[in-house]
């Protein structure tokens, strides 16, 4: 496939890597993404149809993008998904599918999925106690995401990453005993600062827990920490290996911003670009896609949003607004 022009913004970053929300529905109600109750979806008429993200996935390999993510909301809500994941498996220049879920579903789609071309899984677990796991999800549920995680395991996925949101108060407890289970089963477990994108808006910076913190905790039962190849420079996390060969990153937006390596996009469940998570402007590609646009124009799109991107989110800088939307309506 021929490349027509790579996605580089004003600060020289090559984005090759586009998170595609399916829907922003999901089956739980964890307080650092969606509100407890009274949460207004889109409808479905409003929501891409899968041959519409297909048709922009296909814009975008042309314009040098390698990386797919599928987010939500929860994706596996989204009625018949491996049908998606088949297609965008079978777009030339896509070299990397994946999707990150909170594995409630897993163990009914896991094969589906599979076998439709999906290549990695991250799947959000918070806690490893029942309690913990309730205080955040505001559901039940710790049983069926470790089922679904042993039923994706079983199906054959490999390439399984643990994503852990990091909140001051709760996670503290938890630490040892994720990164336990993340070592027996040998699967790679990832930390996230908690940042300012929950439905009610209740964020403080008080209630992040730092990646030095959780990097204490760490050492303090395993032993010192070793940092680990980088063979992404991209990547958002900071990886580290363990005494006994573990792998364990720590991805740090809040008190270690690293948006000066960023190549993602965001596309949203109804069709709004974004590049950034803390974006305050969207451009509407589902207004070309529906709307007899080509795809010329819709390239023409994608780059005019890359082009507009900001040197970074700026949580850290004064007068920082975030954005109206919250992560369950963006895509994790």
């Amino acid at each position: 496939m021929t490349i027509t022009e790579r996605l580089v913004d004003s600060f020289g970053r090559v984005h090759t890597n586009l998170r595609i929300c399916v829907t922003d529905r999901c089956n739980i109600r964890c307080f650092y993404c969606m509100p407890y109750e009274g949460v207004r979806f889109k409808p479905r008429r409003e929501l891409l149809t899968f041959e519409e993200i297909e048709r922009f996935v296909r814009v975008a390999a042309r314009l040098g993008v390698t990386k797919l993510r599928i987010t939500g909301g929860e994706p596996l809500v989204r009625s018949e998904l491996p049908r998606l994941i088949a297609k965008l498996a079978a777009v030339p220049g896509i070299e990397d599918l994946a999707m990150t879920t909170n594995g409630m579903l897993l163990t009914q789609q896991a094969a589906a999925l599979q076998q439709a071309g999906l290549q990695r899984l991250n799947i959000s677990l918070d806690a490893m106690r029942e309690e913990t796991f309730e205080r955040i999800a505001r559901r039940r549920g710790l049983d069926q995401v470790l089922a679904g995680l042993a039923a994706a395991r079983r199906q054959g996925f490999c390439r399984i990453r643990l994503n852990t949101v990091a909140i001051r108060g709760l996670t503290e407890e938890e630490i040892v005993p994720l990164a336990t289970f993340a070592l027996q089963h040998d699967l790679e477990l990832r930390f996230i600062e908690f940042m300012p994108l929950d439905g009610e808006r209740g964020w403080q910076k008080d209630l992040v827990l730092p990646g030095d913190e959780i990097r204490a905790h760490l050492e303090a039962e395993f032993g010192r920490l070793t940092p680990a190849e980088r063979p992404d420079p991209s990547q958002p996390a900071v990886d580290y290996r363990l005494s006994n060969g573990g792998r364990i990153g720590l991805i740090n937006p809040v008190s270690q911003p690293f948006c000066s390596d960023c190549n993602r996009l965001r596309i949203t469940a109804e069709g709004q670009v974004r590049n950034c998570l803390f974006s305050t402007v969207e451009w509407d590609a589902r207004a070309i896609l529906r709307g007899g646009g080509s795809d010329d124009d819709v390239a023409a799109l994608v780059r005019a949003c890359v082009g507009a991107k900001k040197p970074g989110h700026g949580i850290d800088e004064p007068g920082f607004l975030r954005p109206q939307r919250a992560m369950f309506q963006i895509g994790g």
